[in-house]
């Protein structure tokens, strides 16, 4: 813009900007559940494909889900963590398997 462009209501005069504080998004841990008919293959397989997890770690979580009847995949910003469970959903449903998934909002926030 230039000077002569300028907003003739402030010519003169110095114009003050709020600066506004941004905040951290809020995050959502995303959750699968225990089910009696889905493999434990095919649970390690999502954690590895879906949430980047190794071998190893996915292991503990899909143990953690059989013993305690849930696991945390990962967290992530609402955003994600919704994509993430409909996209595990969606695969799921195409091999036949009940799995479920949540994302609940991360405690403390």
């Amino acid at each position: 813009m230039t000077r002569r462009d300028a907003d003739p209501t402030t010519q003169g005069r110095t114009q003050t900007l709020e600066r506004t504080q941004t905040q951290r998004p809020r995050l959502y841990r995303v959750l699968l559940l225990n089910d009696d008919y889905t493999p434990m293959d095919f649970v390690v397989m999502v954690l590895e494909r879906h949430f980047r997890k190794s071998e190893q770690e996915a292991q503990l979580i899909m143990l953690a889900v059989h013993h305690k009847g849930q696991g945390v995949a990962g967290v992530y910003t609402r955003d994600v963590a919704e994509t993430k469970v409909a996209q595990v959903t969606a695969e799921a449903r195409q091999h036949g398997y009940p799995l479920r998934l949540v994302a609940e909002p991360e405690a403390g926030e």
